[in-house]
Formats: C-alpha cells, structure tokens, sequence
C-alpha cells in the first residue's frame, strides 16, 4: 500500500529509494530541484538498469517559481549509417529488437543533463557535478543490492538478449539474471561518470568519453558515428497546455506522447462523470484513450517534421468533437499495435518552489541489450519507433529523431498547488497518468489514487487480440459492467503488477509550502525530502 509522506519544504519522488534519498541529500545541501534531478537521473541510471540509462534518451518539464514552464527534449536522432537501405541489406522487415542494429539512435539523456545543469546554474546553483554524481559513483563502484522489480523483469526474448555485446557479463550473476538483493559493481560506468564530473557532461559527445562510445559502436556495428554524437544537442521546446476549470494541465510535445495524454484528460472532462472508479469513469477513460491514441498514431512525429500544430488538437472544439464521438454504453474498436516499454519517472520540488518532472529510459528492458565495454553504457532500442516503410509516419531516416512514448506531466492548480506527476510503461503511461489524476481530482489522497486498480488498453502480455487488463483488485460490478458495454476484457492475477506502470507524484502548497509526495507500491521506490 503506498503512503503519502508530507515535508515541510522540499522533496522528491523515485521509483528507487536510492534515487530518491540522492535527490534529497543535494536539497539538504542546498542544491535546487534541478540539480536533485541530476543527482536522481545518475543513480536511477545505475540501481535500475533494466528500466534506464545514460545510453538512453530522456524528456525535462521544469516550473520556475514565478509560473514559467519549460520543457526539454533530450530525445537522440538516427545514426547516420541507419537507413532503410542497411536494413534491407540485412533482409529484415522490421529493425531488430536488440543487438548492435537496434542501438541506431544517439544517446540523448546526458545532453538533457548538461541543457538542464546549465539553467540550474543561470538560476544561482553552484554544486559541481562531482557532488551531484557522488552517490550514482559510488553505487556503481561499491556496489549495490539488485532490487525487486529488475529480479523479476525477465524478457521474454531473455535467451536473443543474453547473446547482446557486453549484456551477460554486465548484468548476469553465475551465468543468469541476478536474484533480488544479489550485489553488482559497474566499474566501467563509475568511471564515466567520475569523468563527467570533472570534465563537463559535453565531453560525453564531444571529448574523451564520446571518443570511448564511438570506438565500441563501430566495433559491434552500429549505425551511430562519432560525428552523430557530434553533433547532438538537447533542445528547449515550448510546452504543450490545456487549461481546464480550476486548473492547467502540462506535457511535453512531438515527439513524444505528451499530446495524447493532454487529449484523454481534456475529453473525459466533457463525459459528465461523476464517481470516481465507477464503470463510467472507468469507461470514461478507456474510450477517451482510443480517441487520444487515434490522434497519435496520425500525428505525431519529428517536431522538426510536425505536419500540423499540436495545439489545433488541444482546442476546445477539437476535444467537443472528440467527446462525442464516445458513446458511454457501449466500447469502440479498438486496433492498437503492440508497443513495449520501460522507464522512469521521478519529480522533485525545492524550497523555493522551483519543480520537475522528469523521465528517462532505454525503451524496451534492457534496452538494446548492448553494453559498451569502455564505458559501461547500456544503448537503448528507442529506434524501433521507426518503419522501414518510405510512406510511413515515422520512418527510418539518418538524423530523424523516433516517437516516443515519454512523457513526463505536470499540473498547475489555481489555488496555487503545483503537481508533478508521471508513469513507466510505454503505451500505457498516458492511460496511468489519467487514472491517478482524475483518482485525485475526484477526492482521493495521493497515495490513494496511486495505489489504486489499474486498466490497460491494448495488447499485453503477448495477447493476439488488444485486451483491456485490469489488476484484480476492481470491483466485481464494474468488470461485469466493462464486459456487458463490450469491452474484451482479461483480469490479471496480480493486485500490483508492474504491467500496469510505475507512477509518482508531488503537491506543492502554497500557502504553507508543504509537499506532499508518493511513488508506487509496484515499484521499489518512495519519496523522500525535508
């Protein structure tokens, strides 16, 4: 059962207790959110491995204390020898799923890392990098207990994933996955990350550490240069919003799905539901999922190749139609491609105020299983986004940056609180984001509305049919009520299942300055602060 801790000034939310006691220790010291973040960002990376990396990309919303918000994309484009052609050659009809051809995208964490240490230190932060990193180093050099929730993460591509560059003897214990609490040291990524520290968070595409990457991709054959890492450079992008009655809700644009998760809220508001975890308002989210994924999959894409303004889609007579395109009695087709996903959200918020919500991944588990010798970086598989198709919506391009499921939320209420908040879980980080948010406008605690029974639309679990999942613990009437309105149904048997994603969240006050903070039971996280 998850529990809301309140803290009178600052505070910080992780799926790992680790990343969120490091978040904590900078805000003692004085640091700001921002620079917990980072603190957070390189422990997470090290104690979660299965679910992140700095061989990953990862997405910034930030909140000045006087309103101002900001979005980062640290999202990594293809590699200049990733073209549907090499592909071809290879005579496959999708990219693979792990190994050397999967990792075809550059990292884009660490340049979000440096873009956002870089505002940090603008608003006053003076903590060098050494100390931000401090506890991610020593975890990785010292070592540290393998946690819950990667013992039992066991891919079902487990034997193609153990075959990767690097990946069996970087993560296996005696041959095989570690059990929970069995301890690693991942020396290689110590060193990277002691090196960042004293040479700048640049030098990982620039300097003696990007030199290190490229010579391991070009050995097992990756499409992605030491001139792709180059040339990268993390972006500040405008942040979507979608005002609403008594608050404004906010996410990151293209390309991740930022858009969609605006679109589900912004429909079930015209539903007209008024009980919480009732079948309308379960259904309610459901069918203004369909409805918001229908609008992703047909739209979003590069924001540098954005056909339309995503805006057009957040305007009130865009979300009036879609509305009513709902029947509340009966379910719609529903055709979603299967889409995997492993991440981490984690927030923070400091004594002045100053917020973050913020995640980072490597995609599948594990990424694309390829892990660089000199270095100790994971490669995420983030380019399976891509079609080998010319016509397609997002396909395989040098340069051309993926969809990603990403995207970390935030919401502004006008009494002045401010609420971080966000999921793990691919597809279904959208559809976990409205679950816990609605729970909590509908009167739930915080921890309550975590904790709660989740849904997920689409096809888990290997299904040949996209199935709407649910967690055990929902009242038997509203399953009954989900069948009888046609939805194709399937009960999972865990309570808390990691399926249905990881979500956190904190609430600032304002007129106290307490925060109140959660993560998830089905996560090893917690939330910590002073």
């Amino acid at each position: 059962m998850s529990q809301t801790e309140v803290f009178s000034s600052a505070a910080t939310a992780a799926p790992h207790k680790a990343a969120a006691e490091a978040g904590r220790d900078i805000l003692i010291q004085g640091g700001n959110a921002i620079e917990a973040m980072l603190a957070m960002a390189a422990t997470i990376a090290v104690v979660y491995p299965h679910m992140n990396s700095p061989g990953g990309d990862g997405f910034w919303l930030i909140r000045e204390p006087k309103g101002r918000m900001r979005a980062i994309e640290a999202c990594g484009p293809a590699g200049a020898l990733a073209t549907i052609e090499r592909y071809r050659k290879l005579e496959v009809d999708a990219i693979p799923a792990r190994g050397p051809n999967a990792a075809l995208t550059v990292p884009g964490a660490v340049g979000g890392w440096a873009l956002a240490h870089e505002f940090a230190q603008s608003l006053g932060a003076r903590m060098p990098l050494g100390e931000l990193f401090a506890n991610a180093i020593k975890y990785a050099r010292e070592g540290f207990a393998t946690s819950p929730a990667e013992a039992r993460t066991r891919p079902r591509d487990s034997h193609d994933l153990a075959k990767t560059p690097g990946f069996a003897q970087t993560y296996f214990i005696d041959g095989d996955y570690p059990k929970a609490g069995a301890v690693r040291k991942f020396p290689a990524l110590a060193a990277t990350l002691e090196h960042l520290g004293k040479a700048g968070l640049q030098d990982f595409y620039r300097g003696d550490i990007a030199r290190e990457i490229a010579h391991d991709l070009d050995r097992i054959g990756s499409p992605v240069t030491r001139e792709d890492l180059r040339h990268y450079q993390a972006q500040w992008r405008p942040a979507l919003s979608l005002a609403m009655k008594g608050h404004t809700l906010y996410n990151c644009p293209p390309p991740t799905q930022g858009l969609a998760s605006l679109i589900i809220l912004g429909i079930f508001a015209r539903l007209g539901v008024t009980r919480c975890d009732s079948f309308e308002h379960i259904h309610g989210l459901i069918e203004a999922t369909k409805q918001a994924f229908s609008v992703r999959d047909s739209f979003i894409t590069d924001y540098a190749r954005l056909k339309g303004d995503p805006d057009d889609f957040l305007e009130p007579q865009a979300l009036d139609r879609m509305a009513e395109e709902i029947s509340m009695r009966r379910a719609a087709p529903f055709p979603l491609p299967q889409a995997k996903g492993d991440t981490v959200w984690m927030g923070a918020i400091d004594k002045d105020g100053l917020a973050v919500s913020f995640i980072q991944s490597v995609y599948w588990e594990y990424g694309s299983g390829c892990v660089l010798p000199r270095t100790g970086l994971l490669m995420q598989n983030r380019g399976l986004a891509f079609s080998l198709n010319p016509q397609a919506l997002n396909p395989l391009t040098p340069g051309r940056r993926p969809f990603h499921t990403l995207n970390p939320a935030m919401a502004v209420f006008d009494d002045g609180r401010v609420m971080p908040y966000g999921a793990m879980g691919g597809d279904g980080q959208p559809q976990t984001q409205a679950q816990v948010f609605t729970r909590y406008m509908f009167g739930q605690g915080l921890a309550g509305a975590i904790d709660a029974p989740r849904f997920a639309l689409g096809r888990t679990w290997g299904a040949a049919s996209s199935l709407l999942a649910l967690e055990n613990r929902f009242d038997p009437s509203v399953v009954r009520a989900l069948e009888n309105a046609g939805h194709e149904v399937s009960i999972h048997p865990e309570g808390y299942a990691d399926v249905f994603g990881h979500a956190g969240a904190l609430i600032r006050h304002a007129k106290n300055g307490r925060i109140e903070a959660a993560h998830d039971p089905r996560s090893d996280g917690g939330a910590a602060g002073v």
